[in-house]
């Protein structure tokens, strides 16, 4: 399988798609929180940045106590909000605090991905049976693969392209991102969170899951 195939944002794009986007809250950094995520619902990006950056922190810290591994932890932190962006319509705030309902998302995932990478020790340790030969049949889906992920890339707006460019293929952690780019940790997380998002569609546009 080809690198694009198995990438993280791969991964993630090919989530079931959100809902209509709706209208824009105006200053989501005087909201409470649970007018944050009702705003998150409508689609408001400023909204999922200013959530990020009130709970970034207490997220990959429940994700690297279940975790122990940075990398991991910050998969899993992105992974969760992902699906906070999509699920934002979801939210009943009489049965929960918005942040309660949020860092369930971030340990659910946590939990998922210290299951993977169970079942992952558990198959490199057993014995390999006689590897399938790559075709030739093989070697054309996975090439078709990748260029149908460098045109989706190049159909991104220039600020998320080069977001999720530097994160997924330069190694960049978001932090990084932050520095190298010279802009707020919230901004970098919304330009990702939508980035995918729109990239997700225009792969399925584009015939990845059948390529």
């Amino acid at each position: 399988m080809s690198a694009a195939a198995t990438s993280p944002f791969a991964t993630a794009l090919l989530a079931p798609p959100r809902s209509e986007r709706r209208g824009m809250t105006n200053e989501p950094a005087h909201l409470s929180d649970e007018a944050l995520v009702e705003a998150v619902a409508r689609a408001d990006e400023d909204a999922l940045g200013q959530l990020y950056d009130r709970f970034g922190k207490v997220a990959y810290g429940l994700a690297f106590r279940i975790l122990q591994d940075a990398a991991l932890a910050e998969d899993a932190v992105q992974e969760a909000f992902l699906q906070i962006w999509r699920s934002a319509g979801s939210y009943e705030p009489e049965r929960a605090k918005a942040s309660t309902w949020l860092l369930t998302f971030v340990h659910r995932r946590a939990v998922d991905l210290v299951r993977r990478e169970e079942r992952r020790r558990t198959i490199s340790a057993d014995p390999d049976p006689e590897p399938p030969e790559s075709g030739a049949d093989e070697a054309v889906v996975a090439h078709s693969r990748r260029e149908i992920v460098r045109e989706a890339l190049r159909r991104l707006p220039a600020e998320q392209r080069e977001a999720i460019e530097l994160a997924y293929y330069g190694g960049l952690t978001q932090s990084e991102l932050a520095e190298r780019l010279d802009q707020p940790l919230g901004t970098i997380k919304s330009r990702m969170f939508t980035g995918l998002q729109r990239l997700r569609v225009l792969l399925v546009e584009s015939g990845y899951e059948s390529a």
